[in-house]
């Protein structure tokens, strides 16, 4: 009897091992103001990422794409049945997160006889101005964080926090016109790519935790030469909210060739 709670935070905390370790091959996502809407960024191989929700929400993910695609059509039915039985503006990123999302992640992953949700979700809500912009994370187990001006979702929240720390330092976001966003988001992609690659190989190297980490921080030409070894065989998937968008809908995929007149120099040599 006694043993039962110590068995289940066992079993949840070997869960979290598990789902972590799934998470160190996926492809870290940024989302970000600029002057005019919200950019969401991430790089793949075909299997898409970025989706749009209803008029002024974006999403992005990463983990098993079955369990994504199962989550963006609830959260699909859900704010389109809110928009229609209420109205549209009682459509928001943080209603669907806090009554429909998390609850439902959160159960799945608590549940230690079913099988988890593999994934954590950032959801980008269009303000009309960049200062009401809102960002959502959720993690796998129903944990969700809010945050102004950008945000990020990657294998660890260390990683996470390396890849907004990287945001917010390389330009002033709310003022950057889409070009230099896209160069921003880019790199502090790379820096959570590379922060995911280093963390693998430390623990493919050094099974004994007791072996301390030489991870630094990569220098710009590092984090350039990883993009292009990258885009090989990989491409950019890109998105934004444009708040100035004619219609009630302001998401839209940016295709390949208006992408390459966004791209930073070091990736059109």
């Amino acid at each position: 009897m006694f043993e039962e709670p110590y068995r289940w935070v066992e079993a949840v905390g070997n869960r979290r091992q598990y789902l972590d370790d799934q998470f160190q091959q996926g492809s870290p996502v940024v989302a970000l103001s600029y002057a005019d809407g919200i950019l969401l960024l991430t790089v793949s191989r075909g299997t898409p990422k970025l989706y749009e929700i209803y008029d002024r929400i974006g999403l992005g993910g990463m983990g098993h794409p079955a369990d994504l695609e199962k989550l963006r059509f609830n959260l699909l039915e859900m704010a389109h049945v809110e928009g229609f039985n209420r109205s549209p503006s009682d459509v928001t990123g943080s209603r669907m997160v806090k009554y429909g999302l998390a609850p439902v992640i959160k159960q799945a992953f608590e549940e230690v006889y079913k099988a988890p949700f593999i994934v954590k979700i950032l959801l980008a809500e269009l303000g009309t101005k960049p200062e009401r912009d809102a960002f959502l994370t959720i993690n796998y187990d129903g944990t969700f964080e809010e945050t102004k001006g950008c945000a990020a979702i990657a294998s660890t929240p260390a990683i996470q926090s390396g890849v907004i720390g990287s945001l917010r330092q390389s330009v002033e976001l709310a003022s950057a016109t889409l070009a230099p966003a896209v160069e921003s988001a880019l790199r502090a992609w790379a820096l959570g790519s590379l922060a995911q690659s280093k963390d693998k190989e430390e623990q493919e190297d050094h099974k004994d935790s007791s072996v301390p980490s030489s991870r630094t921080s990569p220098d710009a030409a590092a984090i350039e030469t990883h993009l292009r070894e990258t885009l090989a065989d990989k491409t950019i998937e890109c998105a934004v909210l444009e708040r100035n968008a004619p219609g009630s809908s302001k998401y839209r995929s940016i295709k390949p060739d208006e992408l390459k007149h966004l791209l930073p120099n070091f990736l059109n040599t």
